[in-house]
């Protein structure tokens, strides 16, 4: 399979008449530091995107501030969720055709199966702005929430907002 690309994004926002973002070009960013430091003063909440797996192969993607923690026990408290832990490489690449690094809701896209359940963390959906990384980590995308939620609406996904 091969791995999501930003032209996929572009093209799949342009399909549902999301126009109003900005996109930073930058350098390979490895870690929320690294993007967080090409992108300096620059409006929008930084996140961080968690692909996880429980028991029985269920996958969750978990979106929140990048300067949170995540409680991996407050998490299947609030879902139900069993034995939940990161995702293996391999399994990011089979369901979201992404590499380690680069997580983010436009992976979706290449989730055909639709078996990925999607939680934002509810300290960032009134954040106006939300940065990912969109499907490459040589760029960085400004979106409004709003446009997010129109997005994975448009996909065929229906987040969930939860308190971490």
């Amino acid at each position: 399979m091969t791995l999501g690309t930003y032209q996929q994004v572009k093209d799949a926002l342009k399909k549902f008449g999301i126009t109003d973002y900005t996109v930073i070009d930058h350098p390979a960013a490895h870690t929320t530091e690294e993007a967080d430091a090409y992108i300096a003063g620059h409006e929008g909440v930084r996140t961080k995107t968690m692909f996880l797996k429980g028991k029985k192969k269920n996958f969750y993607m978990v979106i929140m501030d990048d300067k949170k923690s995540m409680d991996f026990h407050k998490f299947m408290a609030l879902t139900g969720a069993k034995r939940v832990s990161m995702a293996r490489p391999e399994y990011l690449q089979e369901q979201l055709s992404l590499a380690p690094g680069i997580v983010s809701p436009f992976g979706l896209l290449n989730n055909e199966a639709h078996n990925v359940k999607v939680y934002f963390d509810k300290d960032i959906v009134d954040e106006p702005i939300q940065t990912f990384h969109p499907n490459e980590n040589t760029h960085t995308i400004f979106i409004k929430t709003d446009d997010l939620f129109k997005f994975l609406k448009q996909i065929d996904f229906e987040p969930e907002i939860i308190d971490l």
